[in-house]
């Protein structure tokens, strides 16, 4: 199948799933020092992607993701990662893995990047690895 150009809107989609995966991880376990350390790790991993995924993580504005708490950062996080595969499958289908890969060994790095993976970001890894394999 040939790869289909993604609308900015797709390319949101993807942005506020990869991102707000990060984010979710990172506010599993909270701590100034460790979300600074922890931002420096994911950025790394985010960065080093290639192609659809890489236009999709390094173009356009961050993503507006909630602050109350983690179950309403799920709520945005969660579904734009099911709607994120669900485009790439649609669209660049090859890219499909690539985005799963970085996603979730971002969300690896971010927790492992104060020492060790707490339970709490265990489970924020689990719900985000479900929802990269969930279809919609």
């Amino acid at each position: 199948m040939m790869e289909q150009r993604l609308t900015d809107e797709e390319l949101s989609v993807l942005k506020t799933g990869a991102f707000g995966a990060v984010y979710l991880v990172s506010n599993a376990d909270p701590g100034i020092f460790a979300m600074i350390r922890e931002s420096f790790a994911a950025s790394g991993v985010l960065g080093a992607t290639s192609g659809v995924v890489r236009t999709a993580l390094t173009t356009g504005p961050l993503p507006r993701l909630p602050q109350e708490s983690p179950a309403a950062i799920e709520s945005v996080v969660l579904p734009a990662l099911r709607r994120g595969i669900d485009v790439l499958r649609a669209k660049s289908p090859d890219e499909v893995a690539v985005y799963q890969d970085v996603v979730l060994a971002a969300a690896d790095r971010v927790a492992r990047a104060d020492g060790g993976v707490s339970p709490a970001e265990a489970a924020a890894i689990a719900h985000i690895r479900a929802a990269l394999s969930t279809p919609s």
